[in-house]
């Protein structure tokens, strides 16, 4: 037995040292092959000193700061290795051109995203249908987004908000602290239910089915890009809770058709749904009716979350910019500040200005990625992106850009009052209405081309609403420990603050 043991450790030796050496070679070979072996009809590959694993941690950590500094060795057209995919990033608009604007047989965004999203919103839906069919969905869709139910919803969204200020016990007594993540994530889940999903739906969101939200949002943990079917403890969450919100849509669905009585809420989005029918003449399938509702429930909560999250941290490091806000209500809506309205929204310009910057620094989505289908000539350089390449855009980096931005990490509400937007230019219509090709412009949060969230004119009212009614009733202050804002954390698909995100309140006339 004494024996045994020093040739088990010399066999462990032996074994690690084959791992190194086969390690180190293939560090060599990688280094070789990067010197000496590129291709010079291809972009220039970000230098990385491991296979496989390439720049996956520095562009995890803060893809920004990557873009940046890889731009300044390489350009705006580079390609880095992510967990052994070769991504080839172009910067600027006209790599926002390139590929948010790419023709449907050249670049593709189902390959990239169906295998993260079909578990979350399930089977036949978004990225897991055809381009054509998804084009269709979000027509029907649309019906939730047109002018007349933007109207309706102002009062709805105010109702929601202050409902939550009286209720929710995050607010009692004069003054307080709360942890902006978890509020505005609550607020936001309550005025998309109210709005986007109608009464009904409201009415479930209880304790329960925040909880299945919380687990279902798990499945966009950026491991599942590589590993979505694996047993994880985060995914067996994601598919429990995928079914228990599935079945509770089919049972308001199957409950309406038993009832018949169809036109008692038809501004509803449930009934928009039932009575839809694709081209081909079959109407939606209810399963389907039940996964564009939860597509529509996390569309409509998941960005409007983090925004308003960072909204309320820049308003609390600069408290004077809250003051700024009710004075404008104040002077806009008259010093009774009446129930808000539709109307009153164009009066709120300064409201607007402090949406958008923060979209412009604080966007939630940092990566728009489309895999190749056909080598694409890139114009004006020798390269052509092959196959094997997933190309990535970021709108983020022109936002934060200096050469559209002056100072363009300082947050200043203000420099949208003399800044004039270049005209939306041509529209195309593809499948669900004309929309702005949009990808001239150095500010596109809600992205461009055939994938542009249709949802964009909700989510700035949406904010705007949340954003006014608290800012009627409290000021707002950063904890004494903390100055400026948290930073930014990109551990999620979803960029959002870093943690703990909170801040002091204290209510108006107290």
């Amino acid at each position: 037995m004494e024996l045994l043991v020093p040739l088990v450790i010399g066999q462990i030796l032996r074994i690690s040292g084959y791992v190194a050496a086969i390690a180190l070679v293939s560090v060599v070979m990688n280094l070789i092959h990067q010197l000496f072996f590129y291709k010079r009809n291809e972009p220039p590959v970000v230098f990385h000193l491991f296979p496989f694993i390439g720049s996956t941690i520095s562009y995890g950590m803060d893809p920004y700061k990557f873009f940046f500094s890889s731009r300044e060795k390489y350009g705006d057209i580079f390609t880095f290795i992510l967990l052994g995919k070769k991504i080839t990033v172009f910067l600027g608009t006209e790599g926002n051109e390139f590929i948010l604007n790419g023709k449907l047989k050249d670049v593709n965004a189902e390959e990239v995203y169906g295998k993260l999203t079909t578990p979350v919103f399930g089977s036949d839906v978004v990225y897991d249908c055809s381009n054509s069919k998804l084009m269709e969905q979000k027509k029907f869709i649309k019906f939730g987004l047109s002018q007349e139910a933007l109207e309706c919803y102002v009062p709805l969204i105010e109702e929601e908000v202050n409902q939550y200020i009286k209720t929710s016990g995050k607010f009692k007594g004069p003054t307080g602290t709360i942890d902006l993540a978890s509020v505005m994530a609550e607020i936001t889940i309550f005025t998309a239910g109210r709005t986007l999903q109608g009464s009904e739906v409201r009415a479930k969101l209880t304790s329960e089915f925040a909880d299945l939200y919380h687990d279902l949002d798990l499945g966009f943990s950026p491991i599942n890009f590589m590993l979505p079917w694996a047993p994880l403890p985060h995914n067996r969450k994601r598919d429990t809770a995928h079914a228990r919100m599935r079945e509770i849509y089919l049972e308001i669905i199957r409950e309406r058709r038993n009832s018949g009585e169809q036109d008692t809420q038809a501004k509803d989005m449930i009934w928009n749904l039932m009575r839809c029918v694709y081209r081909d003449g079959h109407k939606i399938p209810d399963k389907e009716i039940a996964h564009m509702m939860i597509t529509l429930l996390m569309a409509g909560q998941h960005s409007s979350s983090a925004i308003s999250c960072w909204i309320m941290l820049r308003l609390a490091s600069q408290p004077e910019m809250t003051e700024k806000l009710y004075a404008e209500q104040i002077n806009a809506l008259g010093a009774d500040l009446p129930q808000l309205e539709f109307a009153h929204l164009e009066k709120l310009p300064l409201h607007a200005h402090v949406i958008k910057e923060t979209l412009r620094i604080h966007s939630s989505i940092h990566t728009l990625m489309r895999k190749v289908k056909n080598p694409l000539p890139v114009p004006g350089t020798p390269y052509v992106i092959p196959t094997t390449h997933t190309l990535l855009s970021s709108p983020g980096v022109t936002a934060r850009d200096e050469r559209f931005f002056k100072n363009a990490m300082t947050w200043d509400p203000h420099r949208w009052e003399l800044r004039v937007e270049e005209e939306e230019g041509d529209t195309v219509d593809y499948g669900y209405g004309a929309v702005s090709k949009g990808t001239r412009s150095p500010y596109l949060p809600f992205g461009a081309g055939r994938h542009r969230c249709i949802g964009e004119k909700f989510a700035y009212l949406n904010l705007t609403v949340i954003v006014a009614t608290l800012v009627r009733e409290f000021r707002f202050f950063n904890p004494e420990e903390r100055n400026g804002v948290p930073e930014t954390d990109y551990s999620s698909l979803f960029s959002r603050p870093m943690q703990p995100a909170t801040v002091r309140w204290e209510r108006r006339g107290e």
